[in-house]
């Protein structure tokens, strides 16, 4: 083989080399953000491979994580006797008043409307929350 093909072959394989390599790491990011991470499965495999591995996603008990039974029934106490007070207010009102937001109020709502505490009137944006015959 001439000089030529030599430094091409090598090329070639130095570039074949790096690809595995990145194609490696995000393999192992990619199992670490849907096993959780940290428990030591992939870390240690990030180990053997020897290369830094940083977490991708969002940390574990950050935004996203559940909320205890304990938060939920206080803040449906807190939405149930906002509407008491205050029965005809849309989500947005309701909100403003509370600093909550309508996602942090969607399960609660919910559980109330069940259980009877409250009653919507209206659809979408234009729902109205008055209370229910159920006491609380």
């Amino acid at each position: 083989m001439s000089d030529f093909q030599n430094d091409m072959n090598h090329a070639v394989q130095g570039f074949v080399t790096q690809i595995t390599e990145l194609a490696r790491r995000a393999a192992i990011n990619t199992l670490e953000s849907a096993f959780g991470g940290g428990r030591g499965g992939a870390r240690s495999a990030a180990g053997v491979l020897g290369g830094a591995v940083a977490q991708i996603g969002r940390p574990r008990g950050g935004r996203g994580a559940k909320r205890t039974a304990a938060d939920l029934e206080a803040l449906s106490g807190k939405f149930a006797a906002y509407v008491k007070a205050n029965p005809g207010l849309r989500i947005e009102q309701i909100n403003k008043e509370l600093g909550t937001s309508t996602k942090e109020l969607a399960l609660p709502i919910r559980k109330l409307i069940s259980e009877r505490r409250i009653t919507a009137k209206g659809k979408k944006r234009s729902t109205t929350y008055f209370p229910g015959k159920k006491k609380g």
